[in-house]
């Protein structure tokens, strides 16, 4: 756990110094990741290179695990806390098996184990030992290198993590790759994680908590959810933009949302049949499932017209689904990309659980409130 008590940093002296972080107070639970968040300038970097004191306070405490940490050597501190940059930083003479075990080796460790502890983590981020252990830095590609100089800032196994824009430079494709390894591996290890970023969708797609800085003031700390569907001013609406309840569609899960007594047909329901299901639900279409269950397209109003037939001949054979725990970002894509009005959810055989409609989106949307989020 990490608790930031009245942080205050000034820069200058005289009557009139510039206030960098004014009087911060937050609390992030152990194994969370909070996202600190903001215009340029706003004093979120400098709140987190406080932390390991990179930089002093100029007033105020820090608590890691209960420690006040300002009464520490900043040293032997920096020494138990990872560090990420955005610049990466790796020492272009040491192979990537010495790199990740600088802080080891500072520490101490029999080699044997620090080593040891390298092969582990490079498992653990889908990068081959034998493969990458004794490459250089140049001899990587910037994706690589960034996962090395994430496994290096957990080689020693620290408590708490400070990530500064670690995934800003790099390309759009291979970011939200590093995102989704390093939100796998943060499910198996649990660190408390400061993670510096100016990317929105970054922080809502990370963060189990996102903290919004204005002039050095934290303004709203909150889950993303909660941010998202009640933000506490208009400074704060503002900045998460219009689009903030496409935003809130990360955050919930499509088993959340769809309608689980959905209308289903088989091929040979007759037409009238399914238009009789469909309007006693008042649904703008049916899911028309296989005799095992799995979907085979869908059967809209329209489709289902007025005259005789059986739903063979009139529905669109586009089994489009999606698994029940993919969230509604995605969901919803499909059915803009597909034009469906219903979307079939599945389980992990391939079998309809559920049925999305843009009703029960918006309904999920307005029903779950804070507390939809992760």
């Amino acid at each position: 756990m990490i608790r930031l008590e009245n942080l205050t940093k000034h820069f200058g002296e005289g009557a009139n110094p510039v206030v960098a972080v004014d009087d911060v107070t937050l609390e992030v639970p152990s194994g969370e990741i909070c996202v600190l968040l903001g215009p340029s300038g706003c004093g979120k970097t400098t709140t987190m290179r406080m932390i390991n004191r990179l930089i002093e306070p100029t007033s105020g405490r820090i608590f890691i695990d209960g420690k006040d940490v300002t009464k520490v050597d900043p040293i032997a501190l920096r020494r138990t806390v990872g560090y990420v940059i955005q610049q990466i930083g790796l020492f272009p003479h040491k192979t990537v098996e010495d790199n990740i075990c600088v802080v080891p080796d500072l520490l101490g460790w029999e080699r044997a184990r620090s080593r040891a502890r390298a092969r582990e983590l490079l498992e653990l981020v889908g990068l081959q030992p034998d493969l990458f252990l004794k490459r250089y830095p140049k001899e990587l590609s910037g994706g690589q290198q960034q996962r090395v100089g994430v496994l290096r800032a957990l080689a020693a196994d620290p408590p708490l993590m400070l990530m500064d824009e670690p995934f800003g430079a790099i390309d759009p494709i291979n970011r939200e790759v590093i995102q989704d390894e390093f939100l796998k591996m943060q499910r198996e290890l649990r660190k408390t994680i400061i993670f510096v970023s100016h990317d929105l969708d970054e922080a809502v797609k990370m963060a189990d908590k996102i903290a919004i800085f204005r002039g050095g003031r934290l303004e709203q700390f909150a889950t993303p959810n909660d941010l998202l569907a009640n933000p506490c001013n208009t400074f704060v609406e503002s900045f998460l933009g219009g689009d903030r309840a496409l935003k809130r569609l990360r955050l919930i899960r499509s088993d959340a949302a769809m309608v689980r007594d959905f209308v289903r047909v088989a091929p040979e329901t007759t037409l009238g049949e399914a238009r009789a299901r469909m309007a006693a639900r008042d649904e703008p279409a049916a899911i028309v499932l296989d005799d095992g269950g799995k979907p085979l397209g869908v059967l809209t109003r329209d489709a289902a017209g007025t005259g005789d037939g059986t739903v063979s001949g009139a529905f669109r054979p586009d089994p489009v689904a999606v698994p029940a725990a993919t969230d509604l970002r995605i969901a919803v894509s499909l059915m803009l990309t597909h034009d469906l009005p219903a979307l079939a959810c599945v389980d992990g055989e391939g079998k309809a659980v559920g049925s999305l409609t843009y009703r029960s989106i918006v309904t999920t949307l307005r029903a779950h409130g804070p507390e939809a989020g992760r």
